[in-house]
């Protein structure tokens, strides 16, 4: 057990391009880990691991990903060799009781870290060095366990493990306005700042989105939306302040939204 209650994040990852360029939301990722005590490990739910099952990675040497197309060369070039931590399995398992963990995943060629790991981790922990571990969204499953499994896992900040999501709010690919490349859309805007008002008011309360009017809009497809979900059942179950990392949209119809969980207090 750890002295110290790690926070927990969320990350608006947005474009994979943002793997390899500086702006205000990489250098608050950066300053995010610069800020939080270092992790035995790191648990990451990316909007990009959305399957059948609840998966957690269990191989010691999780392989980059690069699970996406049209994009440069230096992109494809991109490794993150941070190491796994296949211990972490059985806690997970253990927190997680009466869901099973499917443990086909544990081989490097069925998973290992996505994009919407390593475009955070690169610019937050750059050195590759903490442990990382992937949890999968179960597709099959409704908002509500998502919640409950954010709950769940918890209790890891007590144990070092440092718990982030890593997705969008608002993400719909098939309207993005290059007429927009720094603004959102209004019905961006409406249904990010209901989610802000969740989170920062009422994060148990955060599967209500799906009442919202812009809902459609906002989340055609809801993988990228849902790691926000872990990250608000974790900081309910706490009672955790909840802040904002940083805000903003990208291209009319991403929202660029990060939140952090019981940070401490900057000296």
């Amino acid at each position: 057990m750890s002295e110290i209650l790690m926070p927990a994040a969320f990350i608006g990852h947005g474009s994979p391009m943002n793997a390899l360029e500086n702006n205000r939301h990489t250098a608050a990722w950066q300053a995010f880990g610069k800020a939080v005590p270092r992790p035995r490990a790191i648990l990451m739910v990316s909007a990009h691991w959305h399957i059948n099952a609840t998966a957690v990675t269990a191989m010691a040497r999780p392989r980059t990903i690069h699970d996406f197309g049209g994009f440069p060369p230096e992109l494809f070039a991109m490794q993150y060799p941070a190491p796994g931590l296949p211990e972490l399995v059985g806690e997970i398992a253990e927190l997680v009781q009466p869901d099973i963990i499917d443990t086909v995943y544990a081989d490097s060629e069925h998973w290992g870290l996505d994009h919407g790991t390593w475009s955070v981790l690169c610019h937050a922990f750059p050195d590759a060095d903490i442990p990382v571990v992937q949890l999968s969204l179960n597709a099959s499953k409704p908002a509500a366990y998502h919640v409950q499994m954010g709950a769940a896992l918890a209790a890891l900040r007590q144990r070092g493990i440092l718990v982030m999501g890593s997705g969008n709010v608002v993400h719909n690919l098939r309207v993005l306005d290059w007429n927009r490349p720094d603004s959102g859309t209004d019905w961006a805007q409406r249904f990010d700042e209901h989610a802000r008002e969740l989170m920062l008011g009422r994060p148990g309360d955060i599967a209500a989105l799906a009442s919202h009017r812009d809902y459609a809009m906002a989340v055609p497809t809801d993988e990228h939306l849902l790691p926000l979900y872990y990250i608000a059942g974790l900081a309910a179950a706490g009672g955790d302040k909840v802040d904002v990392l940083t805000d903003g949209y990208a291209l009319g119809s991403l929202s660029m939204t990060a939140y952090t969980v019981g940070m401490p207090a900057a000296a």
